[in-house]
């Protein structure tokens, strides 16, 4: 495979991918209401030219689509005298008509959706189709997706994993934005992990349970750097055993995961949070009893152990074991205001990189400042704490704070801000790691060395981090 050429077209695409969705919409949606035929549909399909069709509810809401594909499987299953409401998907994916292209880009390569519905102000305005954003058989993301995919073998994903952290230094040298770069990372790890996952789920005998691979920390955030190392775990439910027997077979499953996604540059976590680790390999009731004695007791340790593994996202597996856990916590969360306090004091001991005087201000002895311990950590604990409190679903820093400003009452500029400081923050942080080959020192930045205006950035940034922090402190009286 290729790569000089893949960073060039990828980084190129920033350019069309930072356009907004509005400006992709080529025509109005093609609708059916939920009564409409199946060989109706697909006639209005064929007559319009489309590659789907919005289903509206009585309201004129959209309720689901239906693809070709569907059509296709539908009229084979000789369904066509049946209604559309029973063969589409519901709940489709839509996004607001100012998102960026990229955002829907990434949405389709990460849930593997090929259309995107774009509303504006409670209205339907159209349908963004993958062939509109991209054709597969020129876009570098989708050529290495469909590398991973096609890989047989565990050295072969191996291969491409190193590759993809190559293209991806490469990308912040041509300066594509955090936000984007950070989204890149993290589905391509998605994609390389669950192909990991696949090839060693072959060689075991996992009949008769249900479970779910998680990913706790940075990669539960969609937020990878160049120094992520494994933050995982697994859920699992058993059809026809006690959990103990269950147990014993996934942890050797893990426990080879763990090792392959070593061998493909994703270094094993120093304080064993993996699911080779028999405390984060649980059944569906013990994750619900840990994560009850955390929120009940909110002592320090727990405290730690929840601002890492409440990040929780499903990687592979039955995700609606992740689904059911995240609810539970968001109840018990409810219901127990002292933990959330507890949390926002513990988050305070963070303080961010600056003097008294409007400087810098160093924790080390050599006088660089740590950008993950200083800097961004401080977003990320805030975020995690407002989306606990107001049962927001979304694991990202940057989808944490949009979903929870209105709840919380925080005015939206505010929230911008703090979105836009954190990813100053993460750029920084990203190109530093880029040049920085030793692990020990890659969230260490040396001020002395930042350009003028990259310093009055990172500056400023952190200012908006002391805000954030001042609000957390006022809203839990600390």
């Amino acid at each position: 495979m290729k790569y000089g050429h893949l960073e060039r077209r990828i980084a190129d695409e920033q350019q069309t991918f930072a356009r907004p969705l509005r400006t992709l919409v080529r025509r109005d949606a093609v609708v059916c209401d939920e009564t409409a035929l199946i060989s109706q549909v697909a006639a209005t399909m064929r007559a319009e030219g489309v590659g789907s069709i919005v289903v509206l509810d009585q309201a004129g809401r959209p309720s689901g689509i239906l693809t070709s594909h569907d059509i296709v499987a539908a009229l084979a299953d000789g369904a066509a005298g049946r209604p559309a409401a029973e063969r589409m998907t519901r709940e489709p994916l839509a996004l607001p008509a100012h998102a960026l292209a990229y955002e829907a880009a990434l949405a389709m390569l990460s849930r593997r959706i090929r259309h995107v519905l774009v509303v504006e102000e409670g209205r339907l305005l159209g349908v963004v189709s993958e062939r509109d954003l991209f054709s597969l058989q020129r876009l570098g993301l989708g050529e290495i997706t469909m590398e991973i995919r096609l890989a047989q073998e565990l050295g072969v994903v191996a291969g491409v994993a190193a590759e993809v952290r190559k293209l991806t230094a490469r990308l912040v040298e041509h300066g594509v934005a955090a936000e984007q770069l950070m989204a890149l990372v993290s589905v391509l790890n998605d994609r390389l992990s669950q192909r990991v996952i696949e090839l060693v789920r072959k060689r075991h005998d996992l009949e008769r349970i249900s479970w779910c691979w998680l990913a706790f920390g940075s990669e539960g955030r969609l937020e990878q750097t160049f120094s992520s190392d494994q933050d995982n775990g697994l859920i699992f439910v058993t059809h026809d055993s006690a959990p103990s027997a269950a147990r014993e077979k996934l942890l050797p499953f893990a426990r080879e995961v763990n090792e392959a996604l070593a061998a493909c540059g994703f270094p094993l976590c120093k304080g064993n949070v993996m699911a080779s680790n028999p405390a984060l390999c649980l059944s569906a009731a013990e994750w619900r009893a840990k994560m009850a004695r955390w929120i009940e007791s909110s002592v320090p340790k727990a405290l730690l152990e929840a601002a890492i593994l409440f990040d929780f996202r499903a990687i592979q597996g039955d995700g609606s074991l992740a689904d059911a856990l995240r609810g539970n916590v968001h109840e018990l969360a409810r219901r127990h205001p002292v933990f959330l306090r507890n949390m926002a004091e513990n988050a305070l001991q963070a303080r961010p990189a600056l003097g008294a005087v409007g400087g810098f201000a160093s924790a080390n002895a050599d006088g660089t400042i740590d950008l993950k311990l200083q800097g961004a950590r401080i977003f990320t604990d805030a975020a995690r704490i407002f989306a606990l409190a107001h049962a927001v679903a979304r694991t990202n820093t940057a989808e944490r704070l949009r979903a929870a400003h209105a709840a919380m009452g925080m005015p939206r500029e505010e929230a911008d801000a703090a979105i836009d400081a954190f990813f100053v923050v993460q750029s920084v942080r990203l190109r530093h790691q880029a040049g920085e080959p030793e692990a020990a020192l890659q969230n260490r930045v040396d001020p002395a060395g930042l350009g003028r205006l990259e310093s009055t950035l990172l500056k400023e940034s952190l200012r908006v981090a002391r805000e954030l922090q001042d609000r957390l402190a006022l809203d839990y009286g600390l």
